[in-house]
């Protein structure tokens, strides 16, 4: 029998209508079938469980931590924002309370609570979102809302987003059905003013639309290996009701919007500097209002009923960033040294340096790593070079001052 015109030896599908064909000496069997007979097999020997049987053992197997316990674990990795940390920690412990007490026909119905985060770029969102995945130890994946367009144009569709979760779950629709979704830079799909458009606009509004469904909960027939749909592909249906979004973006110049709102100016200026206590309050008064003049639709801020702001980071907290958590910069670069047995000395004038131009350069927390890579670049070089026993590598001021000069076009280009 030739390749292309075999079939499945039990139900008969040709080899282009399944995902798998396994070949025998004269016979196939598709992957339908042979999963059909691993149940049965199951079952008659009486070793299996039902589907039921192991719903429950994943959800007894799932210990779902308080909130406080949640914000406890985020203080370990990120610096500051406690507001936003109880804010995330109360509403995913909500939401996975939902998931694992199934609801009855005449029970009151929970609604899912999607999460939007605003803050300025290097503020912690990622960082807050990648952080409760890895806790709770549940399927992650970051999509970044710039690349997709509507339906039938160039680029990914919304449901692209599905088949990034599907992936990192290993391909287990049921486990991806409880993952956690982080929705990048959703503020650059927002439409142009708080009118509806008059023209089609694909990688706006109509990126919007799209997100309708799968936030509020849908089933979606997700390509396993992305791309875009064709008749010819293999879909897996993925049940979005479980799935959190947590969606993140920088919203600029969305303080002027709410500062007309509440008559108070959004940015004060004493003696030439920008007043960071004045923005930092009135991003805490960000009202739904405020997104709809932005540039979302009330559609898509109805599903994201969590709003939470992050506070812009002053120079002590860029400073505790880079030594105080679990993964702190300085903490990355001594191992990294390490492995080559030699000992990292940083002074504390060096620290100050680096906290210093990342306030300056106004990049937030993500400025700090790319400033340390211009100092410690023709360290790190010669590192592998010079290895030996217990080596000892000091850091001084001018020694920082000296390789940012040198190589700080280079990481500012990137």
């Amino acid at each position: 029998m030739k390749a292309k015109n075999a079939s499945c030896s039990f139900c008969g599908r040709k080899k282009d209508e399944t995902l798998m064909l396994i070949s025998g000496l004269e016979a196939h069997i598709c992957e339908q079938c042979a999963d059909q007979a691993h149940k049965i097999v199951e079952q008659e020997l009486g070793f299996g469980k039902t589907e039921t049987e192991k719903e429950l053992a994943d959800t007894a197997a799932f210990t779902l931590p308080r909130p406080d316990e949640i914000k406890k674990y985020l203080d370990q990795y990120v610096i500051g924002q406690d507001e936003a940390k109880k804010v995330l920690s109360v509403s995913v412990y909500n939401h996975y309370k939902r998931v694992l007490h199934p609801q009855e026909a005449d029970e009151v119905e929970l609604e899912k609570s999607n999460i939007l985060m605003v803050g300025e770029t290097g503020t912690g969102k990622t960082l807050l979102a990648r952080s409760l995945a890895k806790y709770l130890n549940v399927p992650f994946c970051i999509a970044d809302a710039t690349v997709l367009t509507e339906a039938g144009y160039v680029g990914d569709d919304v449901e692209s987003i599905l088949s990034r979760l599907l992936q990192v779950a290993n391909y287990d629709a049921a486990a991806a059905e409880k993952g956690i979704i982080y929705l990048d830079e959703i503020d650059k799909i927002s439409r142009k003013g708080d009118n509806p458009s008059i023209t089609r606009d694909v990688s706006g509004e109509g990126v919007q639309q799209g997100l309708l469904k799968i936030l509020e909960g849908t089933v979606a027939n997700v390509a396993p290996e992305g791309g875009r749909k064709h008749p010819e592909q293999k879909y897996v249906k993925i049940d979005t009701r479980n799935i959190l979004f947590i969606c993140g973006g920088a919203f600029d110049g969305i303080e002027k919007i709410i500062s007309r709102r509440i008559q108070s100016r959004a940015v004060g200026f004493k003696n030439g500097e920008r007043s960071e206590v004045a923005k930092q309050d009135v991003l805490r008064h960000i009202s739904p209002a405020d997104l709809k003049k932005f540039g979302l639709i009330p559609e898509i801020i109805g599903r994201l009923p969590i709003i939470t702001s992050l506070e812009p980071l002053d120079k002590e907290a860029l400073r505790r960033i880079l030594t105080e958590p679990k993964n702190a910069l300085i903490k990355q670069y001594e191992k990294l040294f390490g492995m080559e047995n030699i000992s990292l000395q940083i002074d504390k004038e060096v620290i100050d340096f680096i906290v210093e131009q990342a306030h300056d350069n106004q990049l937030g927390a993500r400025g700090l790593r790319g400033i340390c890579e211009a100092i410690l670049l023709d360290y790190m070089y010669d590192a592998p070079v010079k290895k030996g026993n217990n080596k000892k590598l000091k850091i001084t001021l001018q020694d920082a001052q000296d390789k940012w000069e040198r190589n700080k076009k280079i990481f500012k280009a990137a």
